[in-house]
């Protein structure tokens, strides 16, 4: 082998080398912007996440709420209890009165 066709087959193992690199470079360049393109989405997609535990925030409150009106139920129902007795008590006292 000579010294010009060496160079030739140099010259293109070269070029070879040239195109495996530019191609990896494109490949790398396109993993990169969809690599963005997924970060954009993602930040969009927490901030609806966000928004919509916002709006169900007041869902989940929901059961400390029943909780609560259960509770207040349970005050309401004995102070209904003790409005009754004292009337009862009131009632009586009134015909006690009447009978002495």
């Amino acid at each position: 082998m000579d010294d010009a066709q060496l160079f030739s087959y140099w010259y293109l193992w070269l070029g070879v080398a040239a195109v495996v690199v530019f191609i990896a470079a494109a490949l790398l360049l396109a993993i990169l912007i969809t690599a963005r393109s997924i970060e954009t989405g993602a930040g969009i997609a927490l901030d609806l996440v966000r928004e919509i535990r916002d709006n169900t925030q007041v869902i989940w409150a929901l059961e400390e709420t029943n909780q609560t009106a259960t509770d207040l139920l349970g005050g309401a129902e004995a102070i209904l209890g003790n409005a009754g007795e004292i009337a009862q008590a009131l009632h009586d006292a009134d015909i006690q009165r009447e009978r002495v």
